[in-house]
């Protein structure tokens, strides 16, 4: 899947939107539509076609053809990711137990694979891994089998799975691998962002255009903090965590610009395929049954 990059990436913003509002739509979709989509996050029609084809040639969408018309999916494999980053946004935040126990993955992978290398730690973080150091990471929410996954898909034999348990109160603790106070800093600037976000559009005061772009633009941000937050309990966070108070906000805020977001999404896909148009559907976040918001795995 695309990489997440800092500004607009026309690949991960693609992905994005199609999981958002077409995760379980079938049928393919005008790749004039899409370019359109795109343009409304400033990306220009020659960037949009270049991220269809390098998406293409990477087996995240398929293609058909209709005469000179050009038409895109989501790949299967590619939608289950992408089902699979929601799930885990979702869930992400939510009052949890925790057995004490903490997943360990240790390995050796050599100079030339420096880019097996960087995936395994891109994936690792996905699942909730830290570095405690160089070639060891930790993670107290994700299991040995999400780790085993990632080692096999990479081909790395060269690691170790570790299971156990350690004092958090100790001077080089697991938690060591989260830099807790720079943390806390990004969330008390999203959470400054998000509110007047989310009272403007309770109030109606964010146009359709408006809402895709900031909707978007949320969950890019959003979804970086499962990735960076040891996802313990608050009990065994630092007092006044505000974690819950993130996603409390962010969860607001999704679901509100949702339906103007919706509409815009409708009224751009309508000039060209006036099905996909109707069909489109926003992802929701409810506490009760996480649903499956578009969040891409790295």
């Amino acid at each position: 899947m695309p990489r997440v990059q800092d500004g607009p990436s026309p690949q991960h913003l693609l992905v994005t939107l199609l999981g958002d509002y077409w995760l379980h739509y079938d049928r393919h979709l005008s790749s004039a539509g899409l370019i359109d989509l795109l343009s409304e996050f400033g990306i220009s029609s020659a960037s949009a076609r270049a991220a269809l084809n390098r998406l293409l040639r990477r087996g995240v969408v398929e293609v058909r053809k209709v005469g000179r018309q050009t038409f895109y999916r989501l790949q299967d494999q590619a939608a289950e990711r992408v089902n699979e980053g929601g799930r885990r946004i979702a869930a992400f935040g939510l009052d949890s137990d925790w057995d004490g126990h903490w997943t360990v993955v240790a390995f050796s992978v050599p100079e030339d694979r420096r880019g097996s290398r960087h995936l395994l730690r891109s994936r690792l973080r996905w699942f909730g891994f830290a570095p405690l150091y160089d070639a060891v990471w930790v993670s107290a929410s994700a299991t040995a089998a999400d780790a085993r996954t990632v080692l096999e898909e990479l081909n790395i034999f060269t690691a170790t799975v570790l299971r156990g348990t350690s004092d958090l109160t100790a001077e080089r603790s697991p938690l060591a691998a989260w830099d807790l106070d720079a943390l806390s800093e990004v969330y008390a600037s999203f959470i400054d962002e998000t509110r007047p976000l989310l009272a403007q559009a309770r109030a109606g005061r964010v146009t359709p255009r408006q809402a895709l772009v900031a909707r978007t633009r949320l969950m890019d941000t959003y979804r970086r903090f499962p990735g960076i937050d040891p996802g313990l309990p608050n009990d065994h966070m630092p007092a006044d965590w505000p974690r819950r108070q993130a996603r409390s906000l962010f969860t607001q805020a999704y679901n509100a610009l949702g339906p103007p977001a919706e509409t815009r999404v409708k009224q751009i896909m309508a000039v060209h395929d006036e099905d996909a148009a109707a069909q489109a559907r926003f992802q929701s976040l409810d506490r009760s049954a996480p649903a499956a918001p578009a969040a891409p795995r790295p």
